[in-house]
This record gives structure tokens, C-alpha cells and sequence, in this order.
């Protein structure tokens, strides 16, 4: 059996990792970075799902911590400092002055951090009673392994164009 802290940890940290993914999106699109008509839809789509992704964890949450036992202060005091450390990672990637290659080499980065923190939780959930978590984990990995595909599609794309 998982214990409940290494699983309040790997939530808070996807959880906090779909909070930056839109945070990067929104700074990225309001700097006009992303407004090529192709890609500024590719990427939106993705925030979306992310914030959807956010929606659904943090109700998942709520339940686990009524049926299980899960502390969702941990996880969201987790969440809270991966969401920071990832928004500094931004920051010190893109610089001060960003171009939309570099804008999508950083997206790409992200959606595979997100990818190798969603495998970890998959890993967990498995294990772990509330069979909810494992589904739920499972359905937004493969969301975001293909979020993952269409950034670095839009990257190559990037590449030929220019």
C-alpha cells in the first residue's frame, strides 16, 4: 500500500505543473509570442485542457481526502511551490525578450516535465486503494503525452518555417 504522503507530494506536483502550464501559456500569449493563427489554437487547446486537468485533480482531491484521508493542504502547499518553481523556470529560460521558437522549445520542456511527474503518479496511483486515482491519472497522461507530441510538432513546424 502507497502512503498518503508520497501521494498528497506527486499530486501537488502535477497539480502545480498544470497551474504553470496555463500561467506560461497566458504570459506567452499576452506578450503576442504566440499569435501565429495555427499555433496561438494549438496552444490555447492545451491550456484548456490543463485548466480542465486542474478542475478535475483538485475534485479528485476533495474526495480522496473524505474517503482517504488525503490532506489537501499538503497537496496544495505542493502545488503552490511547484507552480513557483516552474514559473522561475520560465523566467530564466525565456529571458527577457523571448521569440516564438524559443517560446515553444520552453512549452515542450514543460509538457515533458508534466509527462515524467504524470508516469510517477501512474506509478503510485496503482497501488494505492481508491482505484479513481489510477483511472483519472491514466485518462491525463495520455492527454498530456500528446499535448507533449503536438509541441514538439509545432516546434519542427517552427523550425521548416523560418
Amino acid at each position: 500500500m502507497v502512503d498518503n504522503q508520497k501521494i498528497e507530494k506527486k499530486i501537488g506536483e502535477v497539480l502545480g505543473l498544470e497551474m504553470a502550464a496555463q500561467k506560461a501559456v497566458e504570459q506567452l500569449m499576452s506578450k503576442g509570442i504566440l499569435d501565429k493563427s495555427d499555433i496561438k489554437k494549438e496552444v490555447q487547446e492545451i491550456r484548456e485542457d490543463a485548466n480542465n486537468h486542474q478542475t478535475q485533480l483538485e475534485e479528485l482531491c476533495q474526495k480522496l481526502s473524505e474517503s482517504e484521508g488525503l490532506n489537501e493542504d499538503n497537496i496544495k502547499n505542493t502545488a503552490t511551490e511547484t507552480e513557483q518553481k516552474a514559473t522561475k523556470m520560465m523566467q530564466t529560460y525565456l529571458g527577457t525578450n523571448p521569440d516564438l521558437s524559443e517560446a515553444l522549445e520552453f512549452l515542450s520542456i514543460a509538457e515533458g516535465g508534466e509527462v515524467v511527474h504524470y508516469e510517477g503518479l501512474d506509478s503510485l496511483a496503482k497501488e494505492f486503494k481508491d482505484k479513481d486515482l489510477a483511472k483519472k491519472t491514466k485518462s491525463i497522461l495520455t492527454e498530456e503525452k500528446n499535448h507533449l507530441d503536438k509541441c514538439i510538432q509545432l516546434v519542427k513546424q517552427n523550425v521548416l518555417d523560418n
